[in-house]
């Protein structure tokens, strides 16, 4: 059982510290901290706290970052729609280079004892395989093969049977690129998120079949990769504009489209008149941004709701056998039209 009083036994501390370490509290040093992680990572995957012995009406929220304004509006709905159901809510932010990771947040949450885990756009999304392949299991096959019970959010894989609940990343892709050919565009350009990021890669799918649709330039000169951030959005968009010049750019979320339109105005270029810009997520600032954002929306709070639904509906043991197996559930964008795209000069 790797409960608190485990994980304390094998690293030769008290519960208390055990318990301090895992809310991140002050009061442990370094050398004492990172024994307790140690300690933890070696455990196996088992639900086995508190909740292992009774319903303790918490699950987990583990989303990648909080800087991008998108997935607190995920945690918040997610949260809510909790609530409304009886559960308590344990949020976790799995950011890269942050002091614990996606995969220690996990055995945190479950020496805490939560029943279930929402992952928002997991890790597993951004393993870098080919498009149509699935990427290796890893951890999380471990966790299924113990019981956990998680609903993923965007980051369905055909390699595991998690529930899944998407958004048409392919679809928006697609949706963007046909509302700038039909304004007359014909050099339109993909400020994209890394290249390892499955959301982004699906979203160039889209954005190639509508190109090819009308026989217009899709090749990897169009294409720029960056981080998911405003300065990312900048740092494509300025290699674009340096290369291939296009009329037209979509990208792969708002906050990378926010930092296009900034790149744009630092160059003296107009938006929309000489360059359009559709983004991804319709984030609040999206209707606030000058230009106002044309952006392809995702219902997060249906999203959200049916994820949650779905998590809950396996972790009633009377109400289990109504789920299914392979669950996947996919929402389609919507695409909000404001200033930012116009037809070309």
């Amino acid at each position: 059982m790797s409960g608190l009083s485990e994980i304390a036994r094998a690293a030769g501390v008290s519960i208390s510290t055990v318990s301090r370490v895992l809310n991140r509290r002050a009061g442990v040093n370094e050398e004492t901290r990172q024994r307790v992680l140690s300690v933890l990572a070696e455990m196996p995957y088992t639900p086995r706290g508190l909740g292992a012995l009774q319903r303790t009406g918490v699950i987990g929220l583990l989303v990648p970052e909080l800087s991008n304004p998108v997935f607190p509006a995920f945690a918040e709905a997610l949260e809510t729609r909790a609530a409304r159901l009886g559960y308590s809510s344990l949020l976790c932010n799995t950011r890269s280079g942050a002091p614990m990771g996606e995969e220690e947040y996990v055995r945190m949450l479950l020496a805490r004892g939560v029943e279930g885990m929402v992952f928002v756009s997991p890790e597993i999304t951004n393993v870098e395989v080919p498009l149509g392949q699935a990427p290796r299991p890893s951890y999380y096959a471990k966790l299924l093969a113990d019981g956990v019970h998680m609903v993923f959010l965007n980051g369905a894989t055909p390699a595991l049977d998690v529930p899944d609940v998407t958004v048409d990343e392919q679809l928006a892709g697609y949706m963007a690129t046909r509302h700038l050919i039909e304004l007359g565009h014909e050099r339109i350009g993909f400020v994209s998120g890394p290249a390892r990021s499955l959301p982004s890669r699906l979203k160039r799918a889209g954005w190639a079949a509508a190109l090819e649709e009308d026989h217009l330039p899709a090749g990897s000169e169009y294409v720029a990769h960056a981080p998911f951030s405003a300065e990312g959005g900048g740092q494509a968009v300025a290699q674009l504009l340096d290369t291939v010049t296009p009329t037209a750019v979509i990208c792969s979320s708002d906050h990378m489209a926010l930092g296009v339109m900034r790149e744009a105005h630092q160059r003296g270029i107009s938006v929309p008149d000489e360059l359009s810009v559709v983004g991804f997520d319709d984030i609040p600032l999206a209707a606030y941004s000058s230009p106002a954002l044309t952006t392809l929306a995702q219902p997060i709070e249906e999203m959200a709701a049916a994820a949650i639904d779905e998590l809950v509906l396996r972790l009633d043991p009377d109400r289990r056998r109504q789920s299914t197996d392979n669950y996947t559930r996919v929402f389609r964008p919507r695409l909000v039209v404001r200033e930012s795209s116009a037809p070309p000069k």
